[in-house]
């Protein structure tokens, strides 16, 4: 009995069906003298033995047609179409015929359409039907007999065309058929009273597979769902059997004289005989009958439980219509089970603690994943109440992903727990639902356990997702520096990495190694933060990956590549940045300087200055001659580079402050500051480098003898043979005023008159040379502007009288018509068409005219030309000169430019414009 062992529920309401708004059971049925049951597509199905066809529609009204003409044997009422197959008799003796109905049509008498009638005779030998099965899709229909033949037809069933019979044998009577597809193959299980078979029907020989030596009483054989796979149940006393269309399934061992066999929804239905008979009193009161009595079960197969189970009276059939199950017992009556609702099954499994059972029923139910996570935890709690920890955990391990996390570590977080906290931090992680504070929990649980062996598994393997910065913090915490530089490397977290080996292990070696298989960016940032510290520890090591650093880096992991030609970028770093990491180290801070102006044509200014600096330095604390030399060699062979010519300014502060005189001097001279290298000389009473520096640059710079004899003559001692030098370069240059000489010597307490006296009478004589011939200069000029006055004067006063003979171009005797001008020059008129580019200029003056004109016009266009003028006042020897010059220039007022366009003045008015042009370009001493 181990069916026995199985838990009994009540998973089923039991009710007599009533008619709608009445309170009495349904009566329609208890006089029919019902032979068959059916259902399917709304509808239950009966057959009686007068020949009648009964259909029940959900409202519970009957409707009846007649069928056959004595009795109806079998039905197969359809679930996806509305129609009716039916087996009867219409005449005496074994004749039974098969009669097709559709339900959607009606004849003229108004009963449904019998679409296809024909007798159930195989092999032309009268026996009786004993099953009949058919497949939805209208095309397989098997009929069973009790000789043992199966009558199988392959087409429409509701067509007596295109369908094709096919009769198998068997030694005993057919008690079961059914049908099933797998793929495209079409297998009918046959049971009969001695074995069971499957039948390929939708092959020519129908390929026959004997799957047991057993068979089973009539209506004790079912066809499963999904749920067990469709696979075909037959029951047999002893127990219920599954089977493939090629094997035997399980089998469970239910005992009992089984009667009906029914599938319903993943349940199987049994009925029973029970041993036990129910006795009752007759209509009269007096007589007592014997009831027969069956048991109904409803297995569970999949969860191993029955659903319910309970006695009924004789059970004629039991149908599956309108969600609900449906008995039909002897006395035409009509139950009802009606299965409960899942949360109402759940909880009656929660009241007796059986949550394996609940879980069970809630996957066969397909509940969702927030229902099954709230089971999981209500066992869970239950196992954590009963003391059952790693029981419990296990159940909290499904909720993952539905409860929250928190509300089972606050169950485990005492000490002795840790083991079951940290199976579950460990599942939390493997999903992937684990934020920075598990993984920090997690680790703290490892490192308590001092359990490395978990520890190496969590954090080496990849299935596993966490934060790693986290884990790295807390794993540096607990002093698991190993297993934090793992992670560090593995995962890149190349900051994290230098920390611990910097900080905590001291390992400057090894940080530097790693540093220098990083990429360039990497590499370079990781220095910029490191290498002060490292520069303190392995000073060597560190100077020479700078050196790659600003040349040309390669990281030590892409070096085959770059050989094999697939790494082509250059990096450099800038070296100046990296200055700042040589504090304290001033050795190997010059080292990788000198090295860095060596391999690179250009550095960035920063590396000059700073070698520079730490090549003053040197210089000023060197005390050995030889080597203070060579130091001084290397400045100015620095210095004379050409790096500091965009940038003196740094490079002669430094020179200034450590006292370096040749670089001073050499970058005063670079920069054109050649009053500071005279005022440099004169500052350190240098008087021979004075001179020497002014007549060096003394034609760069006029001002530089004003400043030297400025200076010597402020000087109280005597100073004669350098003044009398700077005197004779002034005089013989013309660069001061003499005036101006005398008052700056007149400082000098120590300077004398005999001193000045040669050049007073030098300057004195060469001025009184200059106004006298300026003055001869003035008598020409006042002589030229009086003849020229004159001849204006005669032209506004008197007539011109033209007496030209001959003409002025072809030299022949003048004939009318001719041209006169009034400068004196006659032409044939055909002449001065030929030679004059005009009309009103003369062709013999217009040359000179030509030169009058075009320095009015150089005037013109020089006269704003300021800049030009003071660059020249500047530098000129002779300033009055220059002034002059540029006065005669208009450079201070304005010319006016008379022509022969329409006077604009008051005194032209009314003269002639020819006159006007005449006049102002008449040849110098021109007779008019």
């Amino acid at each position: 009995m181990a069916f026995l062992q199985w838990r009994r529920f009540l998973f089923f309401d039991k009710d007599q069906v009533k008619q709608e708004g009445s309170a009495s059971p349904l009566d329609s049925l208890c006089d029919l003298n019902i032979s068959v049951c059916s259902c399917g597509k709304g509808h239950l199905v009966f057959g009686d033995l007068d020949g009648n066809v009964h259909t029940l529609n959900r409202n519970l009204q009957l409707q009846s047609f007649k069928a056959y003409e004595l009795r109806v044997t079998h039905l197969y009422q359809l679930k996806q179409h509305n129609l009716i197959v039916s087996v009867g008799e219409d005449e005496p003796g074994v004749n039974p015929v098969v009669k097709v109905w559709n339900l959607d049509k009606r004849d003229k008498s108004g009963n449904p359409l019998c679409c296809r009638i024909f007798r159930a005779i195989p092999g032309n030998k009268p026996t009786e039907v004993t099953c009949l099965a058919l497949h939805e899709s209208l095309y397989f229909m098997a009929i069973g007999f009790t000789d043992g033949s199966v009558m199988s037809m392959k087409g429409d069933i509701t067509k007596d065309r295109h369908c094709k019979t096919q009769v198998h044998e068997n030694s005993s009577p057919i008690t079961g058929l059914a049908f099933r597809q797998v793929g495209k193959a079409m297998y009918l299980f046959v049971v009969t009273t001695d074995d069971v078979q499957s039948l390929n029907v939708s092959t020519k020989d129908c390929a026959r597979v004997q799957l047991d030596q057993h068979g089973c009483a009539v209506r004790c054989s079912a066809l499963s769902d999904l749920s067990q796979d469709n696979q075909f149940v037959i029951a047999r006393n002893d127990c219920v059997y599954l089977y493939q269309p090629d094997e035997r399934g399980p089998c469970f061992a239910f005992e009992g004289e089984k009667k009906i066999v029914h599938w319903y929804r993943g349940f199987l239905v049994v009925v029973t005989k029970d041993s036990k008979g129910v006795s009752r009193v007759n209509a009269a009161g007096l007589d007592k009958d014997s009831v027969d009595m069956n048991i109904l079960t409803i297995y569970d197969l999949g969860n191993k439980l029955i659903a319910y189970s309970a006695p009924f009276p004789d059970v004629l059939d039991v149908l599956a219509e309108w969600g609900s199950l449906y008995v039909v017992t002897g006395d035409r009556k009509l139950m009802a089970l009606q299965e409960r609702d899942t949360q109402t099954k759940l909880e009656m499994l929660f009241k007796k603690n059986l949550y394996v059972l609940a879980i069970n029923l809630a996957k066969t139910q397909h509940l969702d994943s927030d229902d099954l996570a709230d089971i999981f935890r209500q066992y869970g709690d239950h196992l954590y109440n009963k003391g059952d920890h790693d029981g419990a955990i296990q159940q909290y391990i499904r909720t993952i992903g539905k409860l929250e996390p928190s509300y089972v570590i606050r169950k485990f977080l005492d000490a002795q727990r840790i083991h079951n906290l940290t199976a579950y931090l460990q599942a939390l992680h493997r999903q992937s639902l684990a934020n920075e504070d598990h993984t920090t929990l997690l680790l703290n649980c490892y490192t308590k356990l001092k359990d490395g062996s978990k520890l190496d598994e969590f954090i080496k393997t990849r299935e596993v997702i966490f934060d790693v910065e986290t884990a790295i913090k807390v794993l540096r915490q607990a002093g698991y520096f190993d297993h934090a530089l793992f992670l560090a490397e593995r995962d890149q977290q190349h900051e994290w990495y230098l920390k611990i080996q910097l900080e905590d292990k001291k390992d400057y070696q090894r940080a530097l190694k790693y540093i220098s298989k990083l990429s360039f960016a990497q590499a370079e940032s990781n220095m910029k933060r490191y290498g002060k510290c490292l520069m303190q520890h392995v000073p060597e090591e560190t100077t020479n990956l700078l050196r790659r650093l600003c040349t040309d880096y390669k990281a030590a992991s892409a070096a085959n590549m770059h050989e094999e030609g697939l790494v082509d970028d250059v990096n450099k770093g800038n070296a100046e940045e990296f200055i700042h990491i040589f504090a304290n180290n001033r050795a190997h801070l010059k080292e990788f300087l000198k090295h860095m102006t060596e391999v690179e044509p250009v550095c960035p200014m920063g590396v000059y200055e700073t070698l520079l600096e730490l090549e003053l330095r040197d210089w000023v604390r060197e005390d050995d001659p030889r080597l203070k030399l060579e130091l001084q060699n290397r400045l100015m062979k620095l210095l004379r580079s050409g790096v500091f010519s965009n940038d003196i300014d740094k490079a002669l502060i430094m020179c200034q402050m450590h006292n370096f005189k040749d670089g001073v001097l050499f970058l005063y001279e670079k920069a054109h500051l050649y009053q500071q290298v005279v005022q440099y000389h004169m500052d350190n009473d240098d008087y021979a480098h004075v001179i020497e520096s002014c007549k060096k640059f003394g034609d760069k710079e006029s001002g530089l003898w004003e400043q030297v004899l400025g200076y010597f003559a402020s000087k109280e001692e005597n100073c004669k043979q350098y003044i009398m030098e700077v005197l004779e370069h002034i005089d013989s240059n013309n660069l001061m005023l003499p005036l101006l000489v005398v008052q700056t010597l007149a400082r000098n307490s120590t300077a004398t008159l005999a001193s000045v006296k040669d050049y007073v009478i030098r300057r004195l004589q060469q001025e009184q040379q200059e106004i006298a011939d300026n003055e001869r200069m003035i008598s020409l000029f006042e002589m030229e502007t009086e003849g020229i006055q004159h001849q204006v004067q005669e032209l506004k006063s008197s007539a011109k009288i033209f007496q030209m003979t001959k003409c002025s171009v072809c030299k022949h005797p003048l004939e009318l018509p001719s041209v006169n001008f009034l400068c004196g020059h006659a032409y044939h008129q055909h002449c001065f068409e030929t030679y004059a580019e005009n009309d009103s200029e003369c062709p013999a003056c217009l040359p000179e005219n030509r030169k009058i004109l075009d320095l009015l016009k150089a005037q013109e266009q020089t006269h704003n030309l300021y800049e030009q003028f003071y660059n020249k006042l500047e530098h000129s020897k002779d300033g009055f000169s220059v002034v002059a010059d540029y006065f005669g220039r208009g450079v201070f007022n304005k010319i006016t430019l008379v022509t022969d366009i329409t006077p604009t003045r008051k005194q032209t008015a009314g003269m002639d414009p020819i006159i006007q042009r005449e006049l102002l370009f008449m040849p110098q001493g021109g007779n008019p």
